[in-house]
């Protein structure tokens, strides 16, 4: 059975994948990489399915011994890596022998990267997923992130070999960078609040926190005059929503989410700017920006378009 082995697990690195969808009316949010473009790159340079499971470093990378070698390739932000004191790129798939040592180092931009192995981590799937949920300690390794010592599993690899290295060329990464400016759509209580409001809203630059991490991030800047004082009768929320509480300073829920809220929303980032707030680390800042459902639905079909010429890219080779 082929292994990984972990040396030093860095700040925080769990196991996930993209997610357990439709358990929202439990009380259970999906989970899954705050940067699903970037897991779902990795996985497609080792010849995975985009489904498959990898280890998500946020801010400080680990130290990974594999005594049976293996493929790897690691996306997202930059951390700067090394193979055995080897200098490696990123967004590249690479070979590694048997027992060499994988170092990957502290963030150098962005806040996350993806370390994607052929055969994906093989963990228990809860719920159909092996994600880590660290708010309830479910799925992935245990429910946790990861310690020095563990011992990941590593899924059944395809027969064939590793014929030479394949990346992803630098005019699509271009494309699928991350943004600062975040465009969001409207959200149930937009009309509610007051136009001088919004345009706060839209106009002002907004920091990230300390206080952020996958359940949510915690914004400041200019204050928002909130409907309702603040508070409402709780109600379903998605992933994205931009919660305005009693302070008037913003909250991006994200992937760890609660699944109900009583905080009016004045809008929801679309779904094809969510791998960027996987990206947004404590003292970045940014601005909103207000499309409509027709763009936000052209952007996503447009990262999916990409994403599939990748995927068929590379099954060539």
């Amino acid at each position: 059975m082929t292994v990984i082995l972990v040396q030093s697990p860095g700040l925080f690195t769990t196991v996930q994948d993209l997610g357990r969808h439709g358990y929202g009316p439990l009380g259970l949010s999906p989970s899954g990489a705050a940067d699903p473009v970037a897991l779902r790159l990795g996985n497609l340079l080792v010849g995975n399915l985009e489904t498959a499971a990898a280890l998500e470093m946020t801010l400080l990378g680990g130290t990974f011994v594999f005594p049976q070698g293996g493929v790897i390739a690691v996306t997202g932000s930059d951390f700067g890596l090394a193979l055995d004191g080897s200098s490696l790129p990123m967004w590249t798939s690479c070979l590694v022998r048997d027992g060499q040592t994988l170092k990957i180092g502290p963030a150098q931009t962005g806040a996350r990267c993806y370390l994607s192995v052929r055969g994906g981590i093989a963990v228990k799937p809860f719920l159909g997923s092996a994600s880590t949920h660290i708010l309830t300690r479910l799925g992935g390794m245990e429910g946790r992130s990861l310690r020095k010592g563990d011992v990941l599993s590593v899924g059944e690899t395809p027969a064939a070999g590793f014929d030479q290295p394949q990346g992803v060329p630098p005019e699509i990464l271009g494309r699928l960078a991350p943004r600062t400016i975040i465009r969001t759509t409207v959200a149930p209580q937009t009309d509610l609040f007051h136009t001088g409001a919004t345009e706060v809203f839209y106009k002002s630059p907004y920091r990230v926190t300390q206080q952020s991490n996958r359940m949510g991030l915690r914004l400041e800047g200019p204050i928002i005059e909130a409907p309702y004082s603040g508070h409402m009768v709780t109600e379903g929320v998605s992933l994205g929503a931009v919660q305005v509480p009693a302070g008037g300073q913003p909250i991006i829920l994200f992937v760890e989410q609660q699944t109900t809220g009583g905080y009016p929303k004045i809008a929801n980032v679309i779904s094809a700017d969510l791998a960027s707030v996987g990206q947004l680390r404590p003292t970045d800042q940014i601005q909103f920006e207000l499309v409509s459902p027709q763009m936000a639905s052209a952007l996503i079909r447009e990262q999916e378009r990409l994403l599939q010429t990748l995927s068929s890219s590379f099954a060539r080779v």
